[in-house]
């Protein structure tokens, strides 16, 4: 087993044209269309990409029109050619036409994406299959697939050739006019979705038709049926599924095991099928996402999965009980009855809160922030933070400064406790000032870090003035 992975490894590897500052333009010149990933062999982010990009160039390698997967080593043989391309970091992908830059590659990073993505880029936005057998093949590819049947033109079909090459990177789009195509699906101007077979099951159509007649009706269709009663959530379409959700993670494969993976998702496609329309179902591979399960409070899922929900306020819950169809029906129910409570990821409230600044964590947050009856500063920071440790001195100063004063000075461990969704926090610190009386409306704190920028800001925005300091910030003096 361990020979034959090396050898798939080694076969990909192959298929990846390595490229050089000696023969780069010559070379790329004489591609149709290449993908070339710039990288260094220390660099943690290519070393996950290769074997993807390897599997990927072996996918593609005898596609007409061609694709072709390249690389180029920035640390070596490679590295005039990575400054000329104003390469910063790794890897870096781009997508060469004829020689030239066609555009920086933003797509997947796994195999099967990077493909799909790539074949997006060349020859026509909806493939022309002329023949049954032609389109037996091409839907035999694991892939949702968008295709129309057409005996002539018409304004179905304009508004399907619009639509594929507006969304040609996205989805994936195939037509016919052949006799034996229309024949076999009794179809003489429609559109269908395919579902690709490793996602066919009996509790829903292996193919869904569009019933409506413009782009938006067609956008609509696609994005209410491409992911079917339980959809495969991967990294890269996460964003497709909206709350209210209800995720079920494990050991979802279905390169390696096609069959177990279906075990389970069968099981929650019966139970899916009950709540049509009332919220979206998914499955997702736990090892790709041990993030999110961390935020459930988990650090290891074992063999059965772990079924967790968001509702439509994005508030998390945890099916406690040992999965099965009876307790999934059961958790699905008392999530819409609003039996559940939601789980909260909180530190545990400090014993003391009498210093200066104020701790907040998840389960006390309401009380020391959102009705705490004061003007309020708070700061969303991580442990780990250096940008945090550097302003921890210059907040307790601040906070000693004004422990008189009807303003609340207050710390929040973000990567500890749930951040309330009102609160856009995407780096550390990250600093909001809430007045009093609209603590609905967080400002995000933009002005300078030292004492004295603190203290000026507040005075100017406190609802009141405050009795220490006048409205610019300087002291008020002490009359004898």
């Amino acid at each position: 087993l361990l020979l034959a992975f090396l050898s798939c490894v080694l076969a990909g590897e192959e298929d990846v044209l390595e490229l050089t500052d000696d023969d780069f333009s010559t070379r790329i010149a004489e591609l149709e269309t290449a993908l070339v990933m710039f990288y260094a062999p220390w660099c943690g982010h290519c070393k996950r990409l290769k074997p993807e990009y390897a599997k990927a160039a072996s996918t593609v390698r005898d596609d007409s029109p061609p694709i072709t997967l390249a690389k180029v080593d920035c640390t070596e043989a490679g590295k005039d050619t990575c400054g000329k391309y104003s390469v910063n970091g790794y890897p870096t992908l781009k997508i060469f036409r004829n020689g030239e830059v066609s555009q920086d590659y933003n797509g997947p990073r796994d195999a099967s994406g990077i493909v799909k993505y790539m074949r997006a880029q060349v020859g026509p936005a909806s493939h022309e299959m002329k023949s049954l057998e032609a389109l037996e093949k091409f839907l035999s590819d694991e892939q949702v697939t968008i295709f129309g049947f057409f005996e002539k033109d018409s304004d179905l079909k304009s508004v399907f050739v619009k639509y594929a090459d507006k969304m040609r990177e996205k989805y994936r789009f195939g037509h016919s006019s052949a006799d034996d195509v229309l024949k076999k699906y009794g179809e003489k101007n429609s559109v269908y979705l395919f579902r690709p077979k490793h996602l066919q099951n009996k509790f829903e159509d292996n193919h869904v038709e569009f019933e409506g007649s413009s782009s938006g009706d067609l956008a609509t269709f696609i994005k209410s049926n491409y992911h079917g009663l339980v959809g495969h959530r991967t990294r890269d379409t996460a964003q497709d599924f909206e709350n209210p959700l209800v995720v079920a993670y494990y050991a979802v494969d279905y390169t390696k095991n096609p069959k177990g993976t279906n075990y389970w998702r069968n099981r929650i496609l019966k139970i899916a099928k009950e709540f049509v329309g009332k919220l979206n179902f998914a499955i997702s591979a736990k090892d790709d996402f041990q993030h999110e399960i961390n935020e459930y409070g988990y650090d290891y899922v074992g063999d059965k999965p772990l079924v967790v929900a968001r509702s439509a306020k994005n508030q998390k819950y945890i099916m406690k009980d040992e999965f099965s169809i009876e307790n999934l029906q059961k958790f699905v129910k008392d999530l819409l009855d609003e039996k559940l409570e939601p789980y909260i990821k909180s530190e545990a409230v400090p014993e003391s809160n009498d210093a200066p600044v104020k701790v907040a964590v998840a389960k006390n947050f309401e009380e020391v922030v959102t009705n705490n009856g004061k003007d309020t500063l708070i700061e969303f920071y991580a442990p780990w933070c250096g940008h945090c440790k550097k302003l921890a001195p210059v907040y307790d100063e601040l906070a000693e400064k004004l422990k008189d004063e009807d303003v609340a000075i207050v710390k929040m461990d973000a990567t500890a406790n749930d951040v309330p969704p009102e609160y856009e926090v995407r780096g550390f610190p990250t600093l909001f000032w809430l007045p009093k009386d609209a603590k609905h409306k967080p400002v995000v704190y933009e002005a300078g870090r030292t004492v004295e920028d603190f203290l000026k800001y507040i005075a100017k925005e406190a609802t009141s003035e405050l009795k220490g300091y006048d409205r610019s910030g300087n002291a008020k003096k002490t009359e004898l």
